[in-house]
């Protein structure tokens, strides 16, 4: 259900930029069945509504050189195997030499062999002013109607961050108990490294909706989400380098000694800085369970007082102080 409801605003949009320029070539009575000017919303607008302006230029582009291929071989040569040959050769160039980054401009063929197979007096300036119609409607109202929104986005993207650091964390507690190493490979590094990229396409996501006024009640609520995102891209770091910490300390032991102490004794204070990173990342008062991690941090510090242990505990302790700066900085 969720997912449906989260397609009704891309659907609304798609239906809105084709019904528009349809009616717009009818009233100005270009054809009494004007496709071409309701193909672009079908073939311009993706999940990133704000490309729709880049890609509708392209499009356009690419009309133009395919109708202006066709009308140029069915000028000089008739219907035939070898001008369709020649149609076919030329669009498939001309979509090469106008491709970006998306791939090949697959317009300019499109266009080609449409305009080769409908050689009819005035088609390829009707394709070219309905297709123009529907490229204007859909770059000008394409990022206007039911734009992203920025900050379920970013507040999804920051749950499932700290779902998925509570398992971590939780996992690490069993493993350190256990006198494990903790896992390390390239999702852990792609973990720690999600809050800033949470950050970062918030600010994209604001800075492409400039033109259209955020509603106060949404500019509240991405006050309050900015102070977790910061939280999350500090202890990301933090955390990281306690987790490496963890696992070179865990591989020497159990390479050496077996099981390690300190890293065995770390398990309820590793629970609860989970719990209290979990409470702060969600937007609720961390006061108790950021005391409690505190209480468990100087415990360990004193059944563990060498440098060695100090350094393991490190990560930990900055963040407990992420979490401290977070509560002295809420309103």
């Amino acid at each position: 259900m969720s997912a449906l409801r989260g397609s009704l605003g891309p659907a609304a949009r798609l239906v809105v930029c084709a019904v528009v320029p349809w009616g717009l070539c009818v009233w100005l009575g270009t054809s009494t069945a004007p496709v071409p000017a309701a193909l672009p919303a079908v073939l311009i607008l993706r999940e990133d509504v704000f490309a729709a302006p880049r890609l509708a230029l392209e499009r356009m582009a690419g009309v133009v050189v395919g109708v202006l291929i066709a009308v140029a071989v069915l000028h000089w040569l008739p219907l035939s195997t070898a001008s369709f040959l020649l149609v076919t050769v030329c669009g498939c160039a001309g979509m090469y030499l106008l491709g970006g980054a998306a791939g090949p401009n697959q317009q300019v063929l499109i266009s080609a062999l449409m305009i080769y197979a409908t050689a009819t007096p005035g088609y390829p300036l009707a394709r070219l002013e309905e297709s123009a119609v529907g490229v204007a409607v859909v770059a000008l109202l394409g990022p206007l109607l039911w734009p992203p929104d920025p900050y379920r986005t970013a507040r999804a993207g920051l749950d499932a961050y700290r779902t998925e650091v509570a398992a971590r964390l939780d996992a690490l507690a069993d493993r350190a108990a256990a006198g494990q190493p903790a896992p390390a490979g390239p999702e852990a590094v792609a973990l720690w490294r999600r809050p800033q990229a949470l950050a970062a396409a918030l600010d994209g996501t604001l800075a492409r909706l400039r033109s259209v006024p955020l509603k106060r009640a949404d500019r509240a609520r991405l006050a309050g989400l900015r102070p977790r995102l910061g939280l999350a891209a500090r202890t990301a770091l933090t955390l990281q380098f306690f987790t490496g910490e963890l696992t070179d300390r865990a591989r020497a032991a159990d390479a050496t000694t077996g099981p390690d102490p300190a890293v065995r004794a770390l398990e309820p204070l590793l629970r609860a800085t989970s719990r209290a990173l979990d409470e702060a990342l969600r937007g609720a008062d961390c006061t108790a369970e950021l005391s409690r991690a505190r209480a468990l941090d100087a415990a360990h510090r004193a059944a563990f007082p060498t440098r060695h242990d100090a350094v393991l505990r490190a990560g930990l302790h900055l963040t407990h102080e992420a979490l401290a700066d977070h509560l002295a900085a809420a309103p």
